[in-house]
């Protein structure tokens, strides 16, 4: 997902669940800080890089991709952005103990370590919500696709499909992929950029969705391809329909943070919360542009009354420096919850069997290892 749901649809699905304007705007905060919070920025703050949630890009190219390099890469994309469902699961086809390690790292929605992510943040600072939020709307955005490099899960077989608005049903238009970062995607003509196709299992270039660009970013598009793992299965990819039940399950898991609901259950969704916006959701999560920010700001304005500011990441790092207590800081609370989620994803993944995201040891948030 982008920035535009990560802040102001999750400020307005926690003003839904009952949360202030303040305290709103810290978990939106955090959530969307989780696609900012790398190994570079900690190291400028000479915080622990192990906190890092995010790789940049020019991280990603010098990443290595050894067995060392790779488990660093796992455990950041895999505990933030793309929390597998079901580390258990049996693949559709027969495969090697390796390949299906991987397959057990698909991201999807509801799973144990998506009750985990949620119940780990109860009780704990507004910033643990939002790494939560972040996690949670991921797994609806970024489903099929899994937090490690690997050719066969995250590379397509076959070529896209957007399934386009027309009348009452979809107009089938083939999609093309340009790989320079510099072309916006053109949404009239279904063009859009992706990762270079490169036929090596662990290149960097397969990693999560990036075969797929930005498709699973964007609320309004509908789209079918045929995965390498599927079994030959086409998928249909509705993401207006996945956008809403990650924002209905927001604002279900967010009153469950405020003790509202004693248990968080998988699958399940506070639509009541919906019913007075329900038409301004459809027209949001259907409208076809890349950044819906004005959209999602002006419905959280009328909800809660009050003005929504842009997250100031550089007045963070700033009160972070100057703090003689930075753990009572935003970014001191940030880095103490990216740590707690980090590791217990690690561990989880490392329980099942899996190497691939190493072993999860205990860390204090002074130590500045990775």
């Amino acid at each position: 997902m982008n920035g535009d749901f990560h802040y102001y649809a999750t400020y307005c699905a926690a003003i839904l669940a009952g949360w202030s304007h303040e305290e709103s705007l810290v978990i939106s905060s955090a959530d969307v800080f989780t696609d900012a919070c790398s190994k570079t920025l900690l190291s400028k703050l000479k915080a622990p890089q192990a906190a890092a949630t995010t790789q940049l890009q020019l991280e990603l190219m010098d990443a290595r991709t050894d067995i060392l390099g790779l488990q660093d890469i796992t455990r950041i994309w895999a505990s933030f952005h793309f929390l597998p469902r079901d580390l258990s699961a049996d693949p559709p086809f027969r495969c090697s103990k390796r390949y299906r390690a991987k397959y057990h790292l698909i991201c999807g929605p509801n799973g144990d370590l998506l009750k985990k992510t949620v119940a780990l943040a109860k009780g704990k600072p507004l910033e643990a919500a939002g790494i939560a939020m972040h996690v949670l709307s991921d797994t609806w955005a970024h489903r099929y696709f899994a937090g490690t490099p690997s050719l066969v899960i995250n590379s397509p077989y076959k070529d896209f499909t957007e399934l386009v608005p027309d009348g009452d049903g979809f107009a089938r238009r083939r999609m093309t992929f340009r790989h320079s970062v510099s072309a916006p995607d053109d949404l009239e003509q279904s063009i859009y950029t992706a990762s270079l196709y490169v036929n090596s299992e662990n290149s960097i270039m397969n990693l999560g969705h990036g075969r797929a660009g930005h498709l699973p970013d964007y609320a309004f598009v509908r789209y079918e391809y045929l995965p390498a793992w599927g079994g030959y299965e086409t998928i249909t990819k509705d993401n207006p329909s996945d956008y809403r039940h990650a924002f209905a399950q927001m604002v279900y898991a967010m009153k469950y943070l405020r003790g509202v609901h004693a248990e968080f259950a998988a699958d399940t969704y506070d639509r009541d919360a919906l019913s007075g916006i329900e038409d301004e959701l459809t027209r949001i999560l259907t409208k076809r542009q890349t950044d819906a920010t004005a959209d999602w700001k002006a419905l959280g304005e009328r909800l809660s009354g009050r003005m929504v500011p842009a997250f100031d990441s550089e007045g963070a790092q700033q009160d972070y420096l100057a703090a003689a207590d930075k753990d009572n800081t935003f970014l001191g609370r940030f880095i103490a919850a990216a740590l707690a989620q980090k590791s217990m994803v690690t561990h989880q993944i490392y329980q099942s069997g899996s190497k691939l995201a190493g072993k999860s040891v205990e860390r204090t948030r002074k130590e500045g290892k990775a």
